[in-house]
Protein backbone atom coordinates (compact mmCIF):
# COMPACT_ATOMS: atom_id res chain seq x y z
CA UNK A 1 0.00 0.00 0.00
CA UNK A 2 1.26 3.46 -0.82
CA UNK A 3 -0.37 6.63 0.34
CA UNK A 4 0.46 10.24 -0.46
CA UNK A 5 -0.88 12.95 1.80
CA UNK A 6 -2.26 16.18 0.40
CA UNK A 7 -0.62 19.60 0.39
CA UNK A 8 -3.32 20.61 2.89
CA UNK A 9 -2.26 17.89 5.33
CA UNK A 10 1.43 18.64 4.77
CA UNK A 11 0.79 22.29 5.59
CA UNK A 12 -0.94 21.40 8.85
CA UNK A 13 1.84 18.96 9.72
CA UNK A 14 4.09 22.00 9.77
CA UNK A 15 5.96 21.36 6.52
CA UNK A 16 6.42 24.44 4.39
CA UNK A 17 7.42 22.23 1.49
CA UNK A 18 4.54 19.96 0.50
CA UNK A 19 6.83 17.21 -0.78
CA UNK A 20 5.70 14.81 1.94
CA UNK A 21 5.36 11.10 1.32
CA UNK A 22 4.56 8.23 3.65
CA UNK A 23 4.80 4.65 2.54
CA UNK A 24 3.42 1.75 4.54
CA UNK A 25 3.54 -1.85 3.41
CA UNK A 26 5.08 -5.31 3.61
CA UNK A 27 5.90 -4.90 7.29
CA UNK A 28 8.10 -1.87 6.80
CA UNK A 29 7.65 1.84 7.14
CA UNK A 30 9.66 4.39 5.23
CA UNK A 31 9.17 8.07 4.89
CA UNK A 32 10.59 10.98 2.97
CA UNK A 33 10.22 14.50 4.25
CA UNK A 34 11.43 17.59 2.49
CA UNK A 35 11.09 20.65 4.65
CA UNK A 36 12.90 23.93 5.08
CA UNK A 37 11.89 24.18 8.73
CA UNK A 38 13.63 21.07 10.07
CA UNK A 39 15.37 21.63 13.39
CA UNK A 40 19.11 21.10 13.59
CA UNK A 41 21.66 20.94 16.37
CA UNK A 42 23.06 24.30 15.33
CA UNK A 43 19.62 25.90 15.44
CA UNK A 44 18.99 24.42 18.88
CA UNK A 45 22.36 25.53 20.25
CA UNK A 46 21.75 29.06 18.99
CA UNK A 47 18.50 29.22 20.95
CA UNK A 48 19.82 27.96 24.29
CA UNK A 49 19.40 30.67 26.89
CA UNK A 50 22.97 31.54 27.84
CA UNK A 51 21.73 33.04 31.11
CA UNK A 52 21.06 29.48 32.29
CA UNK A 53 24.77 28.64 32.16
CA UNK A 54 26.92 31.76 32.56
CA UNK A 55 26.50 32.11 36.34
CA UNK A 56 26.34 28.41 37.20
CA UNK A 57 29.67 26.59 37.59
CA UNK A 58 27.89 23.23 37.72
CA UNK A 59 25.87 23.61 34.52
CA UNK A 60 28.53 21.97 32.35
CA UNK A 61 27.39 18.72 33.95
CA UNK A 62 24.17 19.03 31.96
CA UNK A 63 25.66 19.92 28.55
CA UNK A 64 26.44 17.08 26.16
CA UNK A 65 29.04 16.98 23.40
CA UNK A 66 26.48 18.39 20.92
CA UNK A 67 25.76 21.48 23.01
CA UNK A 68 22.38 20.33 24.30
CA UNK A 69 21.57 21.67 27.77
CA UNK A 70 19.48 19.22 29.78
CA UNK A 71 17.06 21.02 32.08
CA UNK A 72 14.37 18.34 32.44
CA UNK A 73 14.73 15.32 34.75
CA UNK A 74 12.27 12.43 34.83
CA UNK A 75 12.38 10.47 38.08
CA UNK A 76 10.79 7.03 38.33
CA UNK A 77 9.55 6.53 41.87
CA UNK A 78 8.63 2.85 41.62
CA UNK A 79 8.48 -0.13 39.29
CA UNK A 80 5.12 -1.18 40.67
CA UNK A 81 1.84 -0.45 38.89
CA UNK A 82 -1.85 -1.13 39.43
CA UNK A 83 -2.43 -1.71 35.69
CA UNK A 84 -0.83 -4.09 33.19
CA UNK A 85 -0.88 -2.06 29.97
CA UNK A 86 0.08 -4.13 26.95
CA UNK A 87 2.60 -1.63 25.57
CA UNK A 88 4.31 -1.21 28.94
CA UNK A 89 4.48 -4.60 30.62
CA UNK A 90 4.87 -8.17 29.29
CA UNK A 91 1.81 -10.37 29.81
CA UNK A 92 3.80 -12.57 32.20
CA UNK A 93 4.77 -9.56 34.27
CA UNK A 94 8.27 -8.42 35.18
CA UNK A 95 10.71 -9.18 37.96
CA UNK A 96 10.67 -6.23 40.33
CA UNK A 97 13.74 -4.79 41.98
CA UNK A 98 13.85 -5.52 45.74
CA UNK A 99 12.72 -2.54 47.81
CA UNK A 100 16.13 -2.30 49.46
CA UNK A 101 17.67 -1.64 46.05
CA UNK A 102 15.27 1.20 45.16
CA UNK A 103 16.11 4.80 45.92
CA UNK A 104 14.84 6.03 49.27
CA UNK A 105 13.07 9.33 49.69
CA UNK A 106 16.21 11.04 50.99
CA UNK A 107 18.31 9.62 48.12
CA UNK A 108 15.82 10.87 45.53
CA UNK A 109 15.81 14.34 47.04
CA UNK A 110 19.60 14.49 47.32
CA UNK A 111 20.14 13.46 43.68
CA UNK A 112 17.37 15.76 42.46
CA UNK A 113 19.02 18.59 44.35
CA UNK A 114 22.27 18.00 42.45
CA UNK A 115 20.47 18.23 39.13
CA UNK A 116 18.48 21.32 40.09
CA UNK A 117 21.56 23.10 41.42
CA UNK A 118 23.19 22.51 38.02
CA UNK A 119 20.27 23.96 36.05
CA UNK A 120 17.44 21.43 35.86
CA UNK A 121 14.23 23.44 36.24
CA UNK A 122 11.60 20.76 35.59
CA UNK A 123 11.12 17.38 37.24
CA UNK A 124 8.52 14.82 36.23
CA UNK A 125 7.61 11.91 38.51
CA UNK A 126 6.92 8.63 36.72
CA UNK A 127 6.77 4.90 37.38
CA UNK A 128 5.45 2.20 37.23
CA UNK A 129 2.61 4.16 38.72
CA UNK A 130 4.05 6.93 40.92
CA UNK A 131 0.90 7.35 43.01
CA UNK A 132 1.27 3.83 44.48
CA UNK A 133 4.36 5.00 46.34
CA UNK A 134 3.25 5.69 49.92
CA UNK A 135 5.56 8.65 50.50
CA UNK A 136 4.76 10.46 47.25
CA UNK A 137 3.29 13.45 49.10
CA UNK A 138 6.46 13.94 51.14
CA UNK A 139 8.59 13.53 48.03
CA UNK A 140 6.54 16.20 46.23
CA UNK A 141 6.81 18.53 49.20
CA UNK A 142 10.60 18.26 49.33
CA UNK A 143 11.17 18.43 45.58
CA UNK A 144 8.90 21.44 45.12
CA UNK A 145 10.94 23.33 47.72
CA UNK A 146 14.21 22.93 45.78
CA UNK A 147 15.51 26.37 44.86
CA UNK A 148 15.53 26.78 41.09
CA UNK A 149 12.88 24.20 40.30
CA UNK A 150 10.12 25.83 38.25
CA UNK A 151 7.83 22.90 37.51
CA UNK A 152 7.03 19.65 39.29
CA UNK A 153 4.93 17.32 37.13
CA UNK A 154 3.64 13.76 37.21
CA UNK A 155 2.64 11.15 34.65
CA UNK A 156 -0.01 8.83 36.06
CA UNK A 157 -2.59 6.29 34.94
CA UNK A 158 -5.20 8.14 37.00
CA UNK A 159 -6.57 5.10 38.84
CA UNK A 160 -6.05 6.57 42.34
CA UNK A 161 -5.32 10.17 41.37
CA UNK A 162 -8.76 11.69 42.06
CA UNK A 163 -8.54 11.18 45.82
CA UNK A 164 -4.82 11.98 46.08
CA UNK A 165 -4.61 15.03 43.82
CA UNK A 166 -5.87 17.71 46.25
CA UNK A 167 -3.09 16.86 48.70
CA UNK A 168 -0.49 16.51 45.93
CA UNK A 169 -1.44 19.96 44.71
CA UNK A 170 -0.90 21.33 48.22
CA UNK A 171 2.52 19.65 48.20
CA UNK A 172 3.58 21.54 45.10
CA UNK A 173 2.50 19.44 42.10
CA UNK A 174 2.28 21.93 39.23
CA UNK A 175 1.16 19.89 36.22
CA UNK A 176 0.13 16.41 35.22
CA UNK A 177 -0.28 13.95 32.37
CA UNK A 178 -2.91 11.23 32.62
CA UNK A 179 -2.62 8.14 30.44
CA UNK A 180 -5.82 7.03 28.71
CA UNK A 181 -5.73 5.00 25.51
CA UNK A 182 -9.42 4.41 24.92
CA UNK A 183 -12.79 5.96 25.68
CA UNK A 184 -14.48 2.54 25.61
CA UNK A 185 -14.60 0.83 29.04
CA UNK A 186 -14.45 -2.74 27.67
CA UNK A 187 -11.49 -1.86 25.48
CA UNK A 188 -9.77 -0.22 28.47
CA UNK A 189 -10.01 -3.49 30.37
CA UNK A 190 -8.53 -5.35 27.40
CA UNK A 191 -5.64 -2.91 26.95
CA UNK A 192 -4.76 -2.59 30.65
CA UNK A 193 -5.80 -6.07 31.79
CA UNK A 194 -7.60 -4.34 34.67
CA UNK A 195 -10.81 -2.41 35.41
CA UNK A 196 -10.88 1.30 36.27
CA UNK A 197 -11.89 3.31 33.20
CA UNK A 198 -14.41 5.35 35.19
CA UNK A 199 -11.78 6.25 37.79
CA UNK A 200 -9.44 7.62 35.13
CA UNK A 201 -12.21 9.82 33.74
CA UNK A 202 -12.97 11.01 37.26
CA UNK A 203 -9.31 11.92 37.76
CA UNK A 204 -9.33 14.01 34.58
CA UNK A 205 -12.41 15.89 35.77
CA UNK A 206 -10.93 16.33 39.27
CA UNK A 207 -7.77 17.83 37.80
CA UNK A 208 -9.83 20.29 35.78
CA UNK A 209 -11.88 21.23 38.86
CA UNK A 210 -8.68 21.88 40.79
CA UNK A 211 -7.55 24.34 38.14
CA UNK A 212 -4.92 22.36 36.23
CA UNK A 213 -4.74 23.86 32.75
CA UNK A 214 -4.10 22.10 30.55
CA UNK A 215 -4.78 18.60 31.77
CA UNK A 216 -2.65 16.51 29.45
CA UNK A 217 -4.10 13.17 28.31
CA UNK A 218 -1.58 10.73 26.82
CA UNK A 219 -2.93 8.32 24.22
CA UNK A 220 -0.69 5.66 22.64
CA UNK A 221 -2.19 4.97 19.22
CA UNK A 222 -2.14 1.32 18.10
CA UNK A 223 -3.50 0.02 14.83
CA UNK A 224 -6.56 -2.14 15.20
CA UNK A 225 -6.99 -1.25 18.86
CA UNK A 226 -7.79 2.44 19.26
CA UNK A 227 -7.00 4.14 15.94
CA UNK A 228 -10.76 4.34 15.33
CA UNK A 229 -11.10 6.69 18.34
CA UNK A 230 -8.76 9.47 17.22
CA UNK A 231 -11.47 12.02 16.46
CA UNK A 232 -13.37 11.02 19.62
CA UNK A 233 -10.28 11.96 21.64
CA UNK A 234 -10.00 15.28 19.82
CA UNK A 235 -13.61 15.99 20.82
CA UNK A 236 -12.50 15.96 24.46
CA UNK A 237 -10.72 19.25 23.78
CA UNK A 238 -13.82 21.09 22.59
CA UNK A 239 -15.23 22.21 25.95
CA UNK A 240 -12.51 21.31 28.44
CA UNK A 241 -8.89 22.51 28.93
CA UNK A 242 -7.53 19.14 27.86
CA UNK A 243 -4.40 18.66 25.77
CA UNK A 244 -4.75 15.30 24.01
CA UNK A 245 -1.34 13.91 23.14
CA UNK A 246 -1.24 11.19 20.49
CA UNK A 247 1.89 9.06 20.99
CA UNK A 248 3.38 6.72 18.43
CA UNK A 249 3.65 3.10 19.62
CA UNK A 250 7.27 2.53 20.70
CA UNK A 251 9.27 -0.70 21.09
CA UNK A 252 10.41 -1.83 24.55
CA UNK A 253 11.33 -5.22 25.93
CA UNK A 254 8.30 -7.45 26.32
CA UNK A 255 5.63 -5.25 24.70
CA UNK A 256 5.51 -7.34 21.48
CA UNK A 257 6.09 -4.26 19.33
CA UNK A 258 5.36 -4.69 15.64
CA UNK A 259 5.70 -2.05 12.97
CA UNK A 260 2.26 -3.05 11.68
CA UNK A 261 0.77 -1.80 14.96
CA UNK A 262 2.41 1.60 14.51
CA UNK A 263 0.07 4.33 13.32
CA UNK A 264 2.40 7.05 11.98
CA UNK A 265 1.95 10.68 12.89
CA UNK A 266 1.02 11.61 9.32
CA UNK A 267 -1.79 9.06 9.26
CA UNK A 268 -3.20 10.22 12.60
CA UNK A 269 -2.93 13.83 11.49
CA UNK A 270 -4.72 13.07 8.24
CA UNK A 271 -7.72 11.80 10.20
CA UNK A 272 -7.69 14.83 12.48
CA UNK A 273 -7.47 17.29 9.58
CA UNK A 274 -10.45 15.68 7.88
CA UNK A 275 -12.54 15.90 11.03
CA UNK A 276 -11.26 19.27 12.21
CA UNK A 277 -10.06 21.31 9.22
CA UNK A 278 -9.42 24.46 11.29
CA UNK A 279 -6.49 22.82 13.11
CA UNK A 280 -3.40 25.06 13.21
CA UNK A 281 0.21 24.46 14.23
CA UNK A 282 1.48 26.35 17.26
CA UNK A 283 4.99 27.78 17.67
CA UNK A 284 6.86 25.18 19.68
CA UNK A 285 9.89 25.68 21.91
CA UNK A 286 13.11 24.14 20.51
CA UNK A 287 13.14 21.53 23.30
CA UNK A 288 9.47 20.57 22.89
CA UNK A 289 8.92 16.86 22.23
CA UNK A 290 5.41 17.39 20.93
CA UNK A 291 4.06 19.02 17.81
CA UNK A 292 1.27 21.19 19.20
CA UNK A 293 -1.92 22.36 17.51
CA UNK A 294 -5.03 24.38 18.28
CA UNK A 295 -8.49 24.02 16.76
CA UNK A 296 -10.85 26.94 16.27
CA UNK A 297 -13.58 26.95 18.91
CA UNK A 298 -11.88 24.36 21.12
CA UNK A 299 -10.93 25.10 24.71
CA UNK A 300 -8.11 22.56 24.67
CA UNK A 301 -5.43 21.51 22.20
CA UNK A 302 -3.98 18.51 20.35
CA UNK A 303 -0.38 17.30 20.26
CA UNK A 304 1.62 14.56 18.58
CA UNK A 305 4.67 12.70 19.96
CA UNK A 306 6.46 11.38 16.89
CA UNK A 307 9.40 9.46 18.36
CA UNK A 308 9.34 6.75 15.68
CA UNK A 309 8.68 8.53 12.40
CA UNK A 310 10.13 11.98 13.14
CA UNK A 311 12.44 12.08 16.13
CA UNK A 312 13.20 15.28 18.04
CA UNK A 313 16.66 14.34 19.29
CA UNK A 314 18.24 17.63 18.17
CA UNK A 315 16.34 19.51 20.86
CA UNK A 316 16.33 16.82 23.54
CA UNK A 317 16.80 18.24 27.04
CA UNK A 318 15.66 15.18 29.02
CA UNK A 319 17.44 12.89 31.44
CA UNK A 320 16.08 9.94 33.44
CA UNK A 321 16.68 8.69 36.96
CA UNK A 322 15.26 5.20 37.36
CA UNK A 323 13.69 3.81 40.52
CA UNK A 324 16.74 1.60 41.16
CA UNK A 325 19.06 4.59 40.95
CA UNK A 326 20.35 4.01 37.44
CA UNK A 327 20.86 7.11 35.31
CA UNK A 328 19.75 7.00 31.69
CA UNK A 329 20.45 9.76 29.16
CA UNK A 330 18.23 8.40 26.35
CA UNK A 331 14.91 6.58 26.58
CA UNK A 332 15.81 4.27 23.69
CA UNK A 333 19.47 3.74 24.53
CA UNK A 334 20.50 0.69 26.58
CA UNK A 335 23.32 2.55 28.34
CA UNK A 336 22.84 3.16 32.07
CA UNK A 337 25.09 4.12 34.98
CA UNK A 338 24.31 3.64 38.65
CA UNK A 339 24.10 6.68 40.90
CA UNK A 340 22.74 4.63 43.78
CA UNK A 341 25.92 2.58 44.28
CA UNK A 342 28.38 5.47 44.57
CA UNK A 343 25.83 7.40 46.65
CA UNK A 344 25.60 4.53 49.14
CA UNK A 345 29.36 4.09 49.08
CA UNK A 346 29.81 7.60 50.42
CA UNK A 347 30.51 9.58 47.24
CA UNK A 348 30.35 13.33 47.78
CA UNK A 349 28.44 15.73 45.55
CA UNK A 350 31.43 16.49 43.36
CA UNK A 351 32.03 12.80 42.63
CA UNK A 352 28.38 12.33 41.75
CA UNK A 353 28.50 15.36 39.45
CA UNK A 354 31.48 13.86 37.65
CA UNK A 355 29.61 10.59 37.06
CA UNK A 356 26.53 12.43 35.82
CA UNK A 357 28.52 14.77 33.60
CA UNK A 358 30.50 11.92 32.02
CA UNK A 359 27.28 10.06 31.19
CA UNK A 360 25.70 13.17 29.67
CA UNK A 361 28.81 13.75 27.53
CA UNK A 362 28.44 10.21 26.14
CA UNK A 363 24.89 10.87 24.91
CA UNK A 364 24.56 10.20 21.20
CA UNK A 365 23.34 12.69 18.63
CA UNK A 366 20.15 10.71 18.03
CA UNK A 367 18.58 7.40 18.89
CA UNK A 368 18.52 4.56 16.37
CA UNK A 369 15.72 3.98 13.88
CA UNK A 370 12.62 2.18 15.11
CA UNK A 371 13.48 -1.17 13.53
CA UNK A 372 16.95 -1.09 15.12
CA UNK A 373 15.44 -0.02 18.46
CA UNK A 374 13.14 -3.04 18.30
CA UNK A 375 16.20 -5.32 18.02
CA UNK A 376 18.17 -3.59 20.79
CA UNK A 377 18.09 -4.94 24.33
CA UNK A 378 16.44 -2.41 26.60
CA UNK A 379 14.38 -2.65 29.75
CA UNK A 380 10.56 -2.85 29.81
CA UNK A 381 8.93 0.57 30.04
CA UNK A 382 7.73 -0.15 33.56
CA UNK A 383 11.38 -0.42 34.68
CA UNK A 384 12.51 2.69 32.80
CA UNK A 385 9.62 4.93 33.83
CA UNK A 386 7.03 6.42 31.50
Amino acid sequence: MRRCYSKFTAYHLGFKNSNFLLQVGSGSVSRTIATTSERSFSNYAAQVDQSQTKDNPFSDMLIDSFGRLHTYLRISLTERCNLRCQYCMPSEGVELTPNSDLLSQSEIVRLAGLFVSAGVNKIRLTGGEPTVRKDIEEICMQLSSLKGLKNLAITTNGITLARKLPKLQECGLDSLNISLDTLVPAKFEFLTRRKGHDRVLKSIDTAIELGYNPVKVNCVVMRGLNDDEICDFVELTRDKPINVRFIEFMPFDGNVWNVKKLVPYAEVMDKVVKGFPSIKRMQDHPTETAKNFTIDGHCGSVSFITSMTEHFCAGCNRLRLLADGNFKVCLFGPSEVSLRDPLRSGADDEALREIIGAAVKRKKAAHAGMLDIAKTANRPMIHIGG
